[in-house]
Order: C-alpha cells, then sequence, then structure tokens
C-alpha cells in the first residue's frame, strides 16, 4: 500500500467556510478544497493547483493547521478504501482576491456539483469529511487550541 498526500484549503470569511460540495448516490456532502500531491511538487505548489482546479481561483497559503491520516480500512467506507492510505496537511489558506468569485471550475472534480460558504456555527448541520475536523474547525475560529496531528480520523 502506498501512501498518498494531500494538501487542503481551510478558508474562513465571514464566519463562515469555504468547501466543495458534492453528489453521489448517498446525497450530498462536502470536503475541503485541496488534493494529492504530485511528484516533484511541494505541498504548497499542490494546494495552489488544486484551488484552481477546484474553485476556479488561487489561494494564499498560510500557516499549517493540522495533519489527518485517513487510512481507509478503518472508516466508514472501507469496503471501496480497503487499501487506501492518504495524510492530509490542512492549512489557512485566503482567497488572493478578497472574495470568491461563485463560478464553478471549467472541469471540476468528478461528483463536484457546487462551490458553497457553510455557516461555521451550523457546521455540524453538514455532512462535511472529515467529520471529526468540523469540531477543530469551530475550535480555530474561537481561538481554542486543538492539536496540530489530529491522527487518523474521518
Amino acid at each position: 500500500m502506498q501512501i498518498r498526500n494531500s494538501a487542503k484549503a481551510v478558508i474562513i470569511m465571514d464566519e463562515k467556510i469555504l468547501l466543495i460540495k458534492k453528489h453521489d448516490g448517498e446525497g450530498d456532502y462536502y470536503l475541503f478544497p485541496g488534493g494529492g500531491q504530485e511528484r516533484g511538487e511541494t505541498l504548497h505548489e499542490a494546494l495552489l493547483r488544486e484551488c484552481i482546479e477546484e474553485i476556479g481561483q488561487p489561494a494564499e497559503i498560510g500557516e499549517l493547521l493540522y495533519v489527518r491520516e485517513y487510512i481507509g480500512k478503518n472508516h466508514e467506507f472501507s469496503s471501496m478504501h480497503l487499501n487506501f492510505h492518504q495524510v492530509e496537511h490542512y492549512f489557512a489558506c485566503k482567497l488572493v482576491n478578497g472574495k470568491y468569485l461563485n463560478l464553478l471550475p471549467p472541469n471540476p472534480d468528478p461528483n463536484q456539483i457546487d462551490v458553497v460558504w457553510l455557516p461555521i456555527d451550523k457546521l455540524h448541520e453538514y455532512n462535511v469529511y472529515p467529520k471529526e475536523l468540523r469540531h477543530h474547525i469551530i475550535k480555530h475560529t474561537r481561538n481554542e487550541k486543538s492539536p496540530v496531528y489530529l491522527g487518523d480520523i474521518n
């Protein structure tokens, strides 16, 4: 099993967070913008490329907030992700132009249907993955401490 690195953007503005909205046979769900690091890319380069691909614009990358592992066999989608192991790096980011342009990128990810701002105080009401990260994001907006390394969570 090969371990994959991933970089994710945590973009918060006006008490809302920018997330990718996807839809599959189970319904709607939300993910943080970002994706897999390619050979020869730094994590920052990967995140910049993924933001352009998924939200249609670049992001200014700030500090590393969290490191999360996802070992598929340990979670709810184990039948599909049995041999999947990913280490995700979540960075505080800002939109380069200061606002989201509300345009779905020309080539969105599979199952991606929108890019949305969700209210942070209602984050637990949405099907956001990783689910456990919702709690840490809320703490972050309240200036409360969370560990950087979150372990194998979903």
